[in-house]
């Protein structure tokens, strides 16, 4: 049950305490030691969402964020983390003393033989960083000096959904609020005309693909004008976009106008915030009608965008086509940008699966950085490809077309731009490519880093929720200075 001090602090706002307080000024500054945390303003005139007072903390690297999520897992052993050790210990059974009793997966847990399986992918050293990556990466072997690959992240969860909800929330139960939905409420919005906050889903080409909630770009406890807003890749990118047969640009405006007005009267009677987020979100979605559609025309993109990102890029849905248009994004103001691509479960034939997977990514992922790059934008983007955790170096199944199972104790990720140091790699593994050997990652510390580098001090960035204080990164995460720029 909720303290009932806390529900009326979170629901009590400087508009009603006005409106039903006769006291005046020492009302209003009850209203605001009560709401402290709270934005300065809930929206300003133009729709537009503020942010917190003193945020960012400090001078920030980066202004917004690009989120290449991967669902489903990639496996490290045969993208990212190369590892010749396994020439001679292929086939060989993974030793107890490094499994060290590691809970398993439903998947393997009924197996009495863990033989180990190298990848069946070619490793090269690339760039002036010589940083190995698998020949399924060929053009992210061409921007290699401008990422920073962490070899060395771990995470709790060892099943998809409590993972992935993880890395998008802190936390492995649905109910937070989502990274970028922190981020809008804590920086606010850089444009009036779109959302802060904008989701891409990458049409799904692998059956068995793990489902995508909407709960993972929500905003939780927090106020619903910071969720991200998910763009279709077919018809209208935003449902209702357009106005009804029939209707006029004047008709539509002084519908909305009428019903500010009846919102604003319930306002001021109950004090609700979410009255003021859905007058806010009504403004926007009209904004929108002139700005989406521009946005997700491309026929403005010269021909050499499309030599740089492929073909794919004129699909709609695919993923060099929501790379593309993340660009689009961030150069109109959004704060973050999350690309979901889904696929990367491969329990059973990796030979078969995982090279597509690495096609329909490898292009569109490293001609976004290119492309920020040679736009100057790239300085002060963060961009970010990760998965919610890595794959068994040991086989699930017939090896001969061996699958890899999940595995939480050490994975791969990349970042670039945005204050992160480019042509590294960070953390080591063991020789079986299972345990972290040096400068483990916990997702808290990803969490804390990401934040850092928007100008944020993840522990600052702080709701009270039901009597308790949250945050992101909870109660732990520390900042990776080494990958800082």
């Amino acid at each position: 049950m909720s303290n009932p001090d806390s529900e009326f602090r979170r629901l009590e706002t400087r508009r009603h305490f006005f409106g039903r307080s006769s006291t005046g000024i020492g009302t209003a500054a009850l209203a605001s030691l009560l709401n402290s945390d709270l934005p300065a303003d809930e929206t300003n005139s133009e729709g537009a969402i503020p942010g917190i007072k003193g945020f960012p903390n400090f001078a920030p690297k980066a202004k917004r964020v690009i989120y290449l999520l991967q669902s489903g897992a990639p496996s490290q052993v045969d993208l990212f983390d190369h590892k010749p050790s396994l020439e001679k210990l292929h086939m060989s059974e993974l030793p107890d003393s490094i499994r060290s009793g590691q809970r398993l997966t439903g998947m393997t847990a009924g197996q009495k033989t863990f033989p180990v399986v190298k990848s069946p992918w070619k490793f090269q050293p690339h760039g002036q960083s010589g940083t190995w990556l698998s020949d399924l990466l060929p053009h992210m072997s061409k921007v290699v000096d401008d990422i920073c690959v962490v070899k060395s992240m771990h995470t709790e969860a060892i099943n998809h959904d409590p993972a992935i909800t993880f890395f998008q929330s802190g936390h492995q139960q649905p109910g937070r609020p989502s990274i970028g939905a922190w981020l809008s409420y804590g920086l606010g919005s850089d444009t009036q005309n779109l959302p802060s906050f904008v989701v891409l889903l990458t049409k799904n080409t692998f059956h068995e693909a793990q489902p995508l909630y909407d709960r993972l770009w929500g905003s939780g406890f927090l106020a619903s004008k910071y969720q991200g807003v998910k763009f279709r890749s077919q018809g209208d990118p935003v449902l209702y976009l357009n106005d009804p047969t029939g209707g006029t640009d004047a008709t539509r405006r002084a519908m909305l106008d009428r019903l500010a007005k009846l919102n604003q009267i319930r306002e001021e009677q109950i004090g609700d915030p979410e009255i003021a987020s859905r007058i806010a979100q009504y403004e926007m979605a009209y904004r929108m009608q002139t700005s989406v559609p521009e946005l997700a025309d491309t026929s403005d993109e010269p021909e050499s965008t499309f030599e740089l990102y492929g073909e794919e890029a004129r699909q709609p849905g695919s993923h060099a086509a929501n790379c593309l248009l993340a660009r689009r994004l961030a150069e109109r103001g959004v704060r973050f940008i999350q690309v979901f691509h889904r696929g990367w479960d491969h329990h059973s034939n990796v030979q078969k699966y995982l090279p597509t997977l690495a096609k329909e990514t490898d292009q569109g992922s490293a001609a976004l950085i290119a492309d920020l790059k040679q736009r100057g934008m790239l300085k002060d983007t963060l961009v970010v490809w990760a998965g919610e955790f890595g794959r068994t170096v040991y086989s699930q199944g017939n090896p001969q077309a061996f699958g890899r199972d999940h595995h939480p104790r050490c994975f791969s990720i990349w970042l670039a731009g945005g204050g992160i140091k480019p042509g590294i790699s960070y953390g080591r593994t063991d020789d079986y490519c299972y345990n972290i050997t040096e400068n483990p990652v916990h997702v808290h510390d990803f969490h804390a880093t990401m934040l850092h580098c928007l100008g944020v001090d993840h522990e600052r960035l702080v709701h009270r929720f039901q009597g308790r204080d949250y945050r992101l990164t909870d109660v732990h995460g520390h900042v990776v200075q080494d990958v800082l720029a």
